[in-house]
């Protein structure tokens, strides 16, 4: 018969209403604590919002004036509430550096740093994870050992150190590269007068206006910080991939492939793989929103005008709501990515969909 589910199935229907009603609260809960922290954050700092704003020479009455229209002298609780509606409508606050809308200037800065974590993730997953399987296949080899150095290379060395060396090296020296920012000044003006920004990732948005002279500058521009920030990614995938695959090999079911004379390579990237990639998928996962989060000094070094450089320019300039908004994108980030490696945990694993 069709058209009625057999109790088996609308079992798994209720365990599966049931994990994604719980990961939607868990998902309310996370970002309701995120918001809770930015505000107290906001509301314990020793800057006052008001006097950034009108400066030291206002009058009482002016300074009261704003300070009832941010809300100041209501209720905690009601500040925090009308924190987070607006928070939820995509209003985070003006500038006190600038006096533009925060969630518009923030979509300005952050294609620019999803652009370079996205290059540096895919440079540090694809290099990293073939590495980490040759090191675990060969252990105390010299590929092993290779492997072990360069990873711990990219643990120990500053990356502003490993910046100012490349600039030296392959722009000063070499000129392999462009300098610092993501354009030259000439194909920066075609690119904010002429070309139609659709992403605001500039190396996207040069191949949908099919500006192939741009691309090529882009590129030439991004190389270098995305190759840094690539191989710090690389130094942890390959690291954590080395160890995953180590403990796959020794177990009983490899022995069994291997004793029923599979190929190697098959008993490897088939079977050890499937399990590797589980836990592999949380590594990738939070490498990525580590370069998202924590590229400030590579954006400083190579000027790069992204959301890292936005939030330290607003900390210096004690502009707490620039500060804050930011902090609350980057944890938007944070609880994203980790939604979809739980989905990708249920595509990859079948026992996480039971």
């Amino acid at each position: 018969m069709t058209g009625t589910p057999t109790l088996p199935q609308e079992s798994r229907l209720l365990r599966l209403s049931g994990q994604f009603g719980v990961g939607v609260l868990t998902l309310a809960i996370t970002l309701l604590g995120l918001l809770l922290v930015t505000f107290i954050i906001g509301r314990v700092v020793p800057i006052d919002p008001v006097l950034s704003i009108v400066g030291e020479r206002a009058t009482a009455a002016q300074m009261q004036a704003i300070r009832d229209k941010l809300g100041l002298d209501l209720p905690m609780w009601q500040q925090f509430y009308i924190y987070v509606r607006d928070a939820l409508h995509g209003d985070l606050g003006r500038s006190i550096r600038t006096g533009q809308d925060i969630a518009s200037e923030i979509a300005r800065y952050f294609p620019a740093t999803l652009e370079l974590a996205t290059l540096g993730t895919i440079f540090g997953t694809l290099v990293g994870v073939p590495a980490g399987v040759l090191a675990a296949t060969r252990p105390g080899s010299i590929a092993d050992q290779i492997v072990r150095v360069v990873g711990l290379m990219g643990y120990s060395m500053p990356i502003f150190w490993l910046g100012l060396i490349g600039l030296l090296v392959f722009y000063g020296q070499l000129g392999w590269v462009a300098g610092p920012g993501r354009l030259d000044p000439t194909y920066g003006m075609m690119m904010e007068f002429t070309l139609t920004p659709y992403t605001g990732m500039i190396l996207i948005d040069a191949a949908l206006n099919g500006a192939w002279d741009v691309f090529a500058n882009a590129v030439s521009h991004i190389i270098l910080p995305a190759g840094l920030l690539g191989y710090v990614s690389m130094a942890y995938i390959s690291r954590m991939t080395r160890s995953f695959m180590m403990n796959e090999l020794g177990q009983e079911y490899i022995t069994t492939a291997r004793v029923k004379g599979m190929p190697e390579w098959r008993v490897i990237w088939v079977h050890a793989m499937k399990n590797v990639l589980v836990p592999l998928i949380t590594v990738i996962a939070l490498s990525y929103a580590y370069l998202l989060e924590g590229s400030v000094l590579t954006e400083t070094i190579f000027a790069w005008p992204g959301l890292g450089s936005y939030i330290t320019n607003a900390l210096f300039a004690a502009d707490m709501p620039a500060v804050l908004g930011g902090t609350v994108v980057v944890g938007v980030a944070f609880v994203t990515l980790n939604m979809a490696s739980d989905l990708l945990y249920r595509l990859v694993d079948p026992r996480a969909r039971t």
